[in-house]
């Protein structure tokens, strides 16, 4: 067996990002006066999110090798009464792969930045917020209690607000970063909800402590009510995971963050941030184990999101924002996976997804420095033999994405549509056709922009009428001069492409079996005996290759195949077709490009009715009552008796005596006895 793990190396792991961060940003920023140069300020970071990734693979590996779980408090914050609130660490093999994938993922996105942002101003500002963003992320991954889960929680979402809106003077990019913020403090209104509930009931914030009383809450019913205790808490816990993870109708924040640098729209949408939800699901399984209602609740959210997210994604025509909506459609398909309770299943989706999508990203950045920031697919093509690593790479993470048998996607996204199948939870039928259908939606997208980006007619390099309006004010998306040619990214660019693309094919046959059918979540994850999907999934398991040759003649693999020989003859072969349907389909069209209305459903509603709100509590709060009534109201009550005993503060003697007479004649009105009073 190996030894025990050391707190002070665990403890390392995220302050290693955060001294990097500190370096950076108080170091290397005008306001502290520029102390350390760019050199200093990305080597500071890029050592920081090293030594986190090194320490947390040596975890990993040692939890595999017999080290027992580390769950202790670091330390003790305050004690109110009988509670506790402390920071401390729950580390086993959940926690130890999302530190690897976190640290891996950004350490890449890390690297990457030195070329990408090599021109831009505050360029040690930014590793600053990655730094600290990664911090943000392995604090919430690395808790024991809700308290530091929520710290986490915010904290990423914090930082996330300051990398939207990176560039802050760009009116676009303030927006999306407000929107992001205000979007997420909905969802985690609801989140805090469902920890004080957990909270009120059991006593403690700590999990160990919460998942003790299971059983008893279990019997609780919410006061006032028929419902379930636990039903409303989980509830309110994925609200908050609808935020964080984008699923509708909390999703509109996520396709607005591409104002964002192309390098942490990487880091937001692949490793941390959206997947807080999913880990925290995850986490929490033995509470939402007990409640059948929350699962089928969210196995409805997530299919809704995996299939009407997918749709968006055919009509983008912004290279990362075609991207974005991919990665609403998978974080769908990972939240189907937890309402099938195959929480297995939606971990090794999210840690699949986190190489091929980190890819994407990054490739789509590098394509972007080559077309010289025009960010229009109709504008590219043909980019293949000018960015060849770009475009390997891309090919391998779009065949990753399509769940291509044999690479990292098809084996955890084959297991999503498996396990929903096996599923008997209310909502299972509608999540079967959603999964099924967003399979072939998905293969059509994205190679709808691997066609149009990679192949075909070169469209650079003259005028175009394809710039969207909300780029056409940014000096950040210019395009190539006419008779101007792309070239491949820089080393520090395109080397974090290849070794993403590395786990995008490989790590899925490789963690299938030990993740899904072995015992790497034995005592992490709980299942109700009474949902049996990953049984089902076990028995049907014989291995890797196996289950890619079986896939073969299975109706996902001809979905997948069906969307790219379509996307291949609309775009490569009939372009015509594409635009006669947009032609005679405008009003489907017109719902898509304006994304089902949902921004200006919120507009009008909760951001209009907001305002009518403040308006009405102006006028009648602040200018009726504070001002009118209580300010200017006493102001003027003393003003009219101030003129009243002026009249008699005349000088005159005679008004003076009057007063006194009509003082005593009161004195004695008052206090002499009722003539008829017994």
């Amino acid at each position: 067996m190996a030894g025990q793990l050391n707190p002070q190396l665990l403890l390392a792991v995220p302050l290693a990002p955060l001294a990097g961060s500190a370096i950076a940003g108080l170091l290397g920023t005008k306001f502290f006066g520029n102390v350390v140069g760019r050199k200093v300020s990305h080597t500071a970071t890029i050592l920081g999110v090293l030594v986190a990734f090194i320490i947390s693979c040596m975890t990993l590996n040692a939890l595999m090798n017999g080290a027992p779980v580390y769950n202790a408090t670091l330390y003790q914050w305050m004690q109110v009464a009988g509670l506790k609130l402390e920071v401390g660490f729950l580390v086993d093999n959940l926690t130890a792969m999302m530190m690897c994938v976190v640290t891996f993922v950004s350490l890449m996105v890390h690297i990457y930045t030195v070329g990408y942002m090599a021109e831009d101003e505050g360029y040690n500002r930014f590793f600053s917020y990655i730094s600290l963003f990664t911090f943000s992320m392995l604090m919430l991954v690395m808790s024991n209690n809700f308290l530091q889960l929520f710290f986490g929680w915010e904290a990423v979402g914090l930082v996330s607000y300051l990398l939207i809106g990176f560039w802050y003077t760009k009116p676009t990019a303030i927006y999306a970063n407000m929107k992001a913020f205000l979007v997420n403090r909905v969802g985690d209104f609801g989140f805090i909800l469902g920890i004080g509930l957990l909270l009120a009931y059991a006593g403690s914030m700590n999990y160990t402590e919460v998942f003790a009383k299971k059983e008893e809450l279990a019997k609780l019913i919410f006061p006032g009510t028929d419902w379930m205790l636990i039903t409303v808490a989980c509830i309110c816990l994925f609200i908050g995971a609808m935020g964080k993870s984008a699923q509708f109708p909390l999703h509109v924040w996520l396709p607005d963050s591409m104002e964002g640098p192309t390098p942490i729209s990487a880091l937001i949408h692949a490793a941390t941030m959206v997947t807080a939800g999913i880990f925290m699901v995850s986490r929490m399984s033995p509470l939402f184990e007990l409640s059948d209602t929350a699962l089928s609740f969210i196995l409805v959210i997530g299919s809704i999101t995996a299939l009407f997210m997918g749709f968006l994604g055919i009509i983008q025509n912004d290279i990362k924002r075609v991207v974005a909506y991919s990665t609403l459609s998978q974080l769908g398909y990972m939240t189907v996976a937890l309402g099938a309770s195959a929480y297995s299943v939606a971990v090794f989706h999210l840690m699949t997804h986190a190489f091929f999508k980190a890819l994407l990203f990054l490739a789509a950045g590098s394509v972007i420095i080559g077309m010289h920031h025009d960010q229009d697919i109709r504008n590219m093509g043909g980019l293949r033999k000018y960015m060849p690593i770009t475009w390997i790479t891309s090919l391998l993470g779009s065949l990753a994405l399509i769940g291509t048998p044999f690479f990292s996607g098809f084996y955890s996204k084959d297991s999503i549509i498996e396990a929903v199948q096996a599923s008997h939870i209310a909502g299972s039928g509608f999540a079967q056709f959603a999964v099924l259908a967003g399979v072939f939606v998905t293969a059509f997208y994205s190679f709808r922009m691997y066609f149009l980006v990679f192949h075909g007619k070169e469209n650079f390099g003259h005028a175009h009428d394809h710039h969207d309006a909300h780029h056409a004010a940014d000096e950040h998306h210019h395009g190539l001069a006419p008779g101007q040619k792309p070239h491949e990214s820089p080393f520090v660019v395109w080397f974090p492409l290849v070794m993403l693309a590395i786990p995008s094919v490989l790590v899925g046959f490789i963690a299938i079996e030990p993740m899904l059918f072995g015992s790497f979540f034995k005592d992490v994850i709980f299942v109700n005996e009474a949902h049996h999907a990953m049984e089902e999934l076990k028995h049907e398991f014989h291995g890797p290759i196996a289950m890619a040759r079986h896939a073969l003649t299975s109706a996902p693999f001809w979905l997948a195949f069906a969307g790219v020989a379509v996307s291949y003859f609309f775009y490569m072969v009939k372009p015509s077709i594409p635009a006669a349907i947009k032609k005679n389909a405008s009003a489907v069209y017109t719902l898509l490009d304006n994304k089902y209305y949902m921004d200006r459903f919120n507009e009008i509603v909760f951001a209009g009715g907001a305002r009518l709100l403040g308006q009405g509590l102006w006028n009648v709060g602040d200018k009726g009552l504070i001002d009118g009534l209580v300010v200017n109201g006493s102001a003027k009550l003393v003003g009219w008796f101030s003129k009243l005993v002026r009249l008699f503060q005349s000088g005159y003697i005679y008004h003076y005596a009057f007063v006194m007479i009509l003082g005593v004649l009161a004195f004695l009105v008052y206090f002499m006895p009722f003539p008829f009073a017994k």
